[in-house]
């Protein structure tokens, strides 16, 4: 009877403790996610308006309300092609930066990222191939997406078998470290194999990321995927908070950190999987927009990881409008997010605290 007493007890401490250690009242937080998504609906509006076809917010709400336009090519360019790439950017940017933000709170380390497992590795990998095989477009897609998810399969496994006798986590991250230098390595040699006058441009330009080819049939396809690994996460959010405090904590509470494990590595890996495969290697997002939304929210995942995702969202889309309209050429995202990514993080970094952790 003593000892149940003291688990009782032991329980209720945890609580309050996840309860004071989560920092921001409500109305604030409900404040910021409101902030960010006004900002993302006026920087969609910016995004369908900016381009080498300028577009005046005037005939944009001319068009949307009354569907009136004086231009036959208007129809076009904003539904075929500014409206496909504008969703892509917010797919593609939130579910990044879930995944990362996912992958730092089960690790319990903000140096993790969504490849950490080595998907996007495998993923490129995968198209790379593709490529070399000479597949249309949905072939790439469905290669880049079956390799990464066989790469995070391969980590796992390797991760299993040899954290036997170790510490899993460690274990896990070393496994998807030596996954990823394999893919790497295949990458290179695919590289090095590939026609140099037309299969390696093709190779190269897709490993740097673009969102120029997305179209609402390949969105129609992902955005489901997205939502399948997305929705569970953010159901998640109280008992990833749990997991934070260690593995004896969250066991204490009930919770089964095993499966838990399962279900987060599993859902962010599907979504990181489904937007590389339409997007390319996208690195930087998953890494510091999680520091971000961690900054302006604290580490409750719970409304972390919404403003995450709008967070993330808004930042590719401003990329993607500096990408496309910046010079004649279209400035692959995977080079400009990399120079605005890495000083970013810096200053993340210097700002962020142990107790933000």
């Amino acid at each position: 009877m003593n000892g149940l007493n003291k688990k009782n007890t032991e329980q209720k401490k945890l609580k309050n403790n996840l309860a004071l250690h989560m920092n921001l009242p409500k109305s604030s937080n409900i404040l910021i996610i409101t902030g960010l998504t006004i900002l993302l609906g006026t920087t969609v509006i910016i995004s369908l308006c900016v381009g080498r076809y300028p577009l005046s917010v005037n005939k944009l709400f001319s068009y949307i309300f009354t569907g009136q336009y004086s231009d036959e090519s208007l129809p076009t360019v904003l539904l075929n092609v500014r409206l496909p790439r504008i969703i892509g950017a917010i797919v593609v940017g939130g579910a990044l930066s879930v995944a990362g933000a996912s992958y730092q709170g089960l690790f319990r380390n903000p140096m993790v990222s969504p490849d950490i497992l080595g998907v996007s590795s495998g993923a490129g990998f995968g198209a790379s191939l593709a490529i070399m095989l000479s597949l249309p477009i949905i072939g790439i897609q469905i290669t880049a997406f079956t390799f990464g998810l066989l790469a995070v399969f391969l980590a796992l496994l390797v991760g299993r078998i040899v954290g036997k006798n170790h510490d899993k986590i460690l274990m896990l991250v070393l496994a998807g470290m030596v996954t990823g230098a394999i893919f790497n390595a295949l990458i290179s040699l695919m590289k090095y194999l590939a026609d140099s006058d037309t299969k390696l441009p093709d190779i190269t330009f897709w490993l740097m990321g673009s969102l120029a080819g997305i179209d609402m049939d390949e969105l129609k396809v992902v955005v489901p995927v997205v939502l399948l690994g997305v929705v569970p996460l953010f159901l998640l959010g109280w008992r990833m908070n749990v997991l934070s405090f260690g593995e004896d904590e969250a066991r204490t509470l009930g919770i089964n950190t095993t499966r838990l494990r399962i279900i987060i590595i599993a859902c962010a890996s599907l979504i990181t999987a489904s937007v590389v495969c339409i997007s390319g290697l996208i690195g930087w997002v998953g890494l510091i927009i999680p520091h971000f939304s961690r900054f302006l929210v604290g580490p409750d995942h719970k409304v972390m990881l919404p403003t995450a995702f709008l967070s993330g969202s808004i930042f590719m889309l401003i990329v993607d409008n500096v990408a496309r309209s910046a010079s004649s050429l279209e400035i692959p995202l995977g080079i400009l997010i990399s120079l605005i990514g890495a000083p970013l993080f810096l200053i993340f970094l210097a700002k962020s605290s142990k107790k933000s952790w």
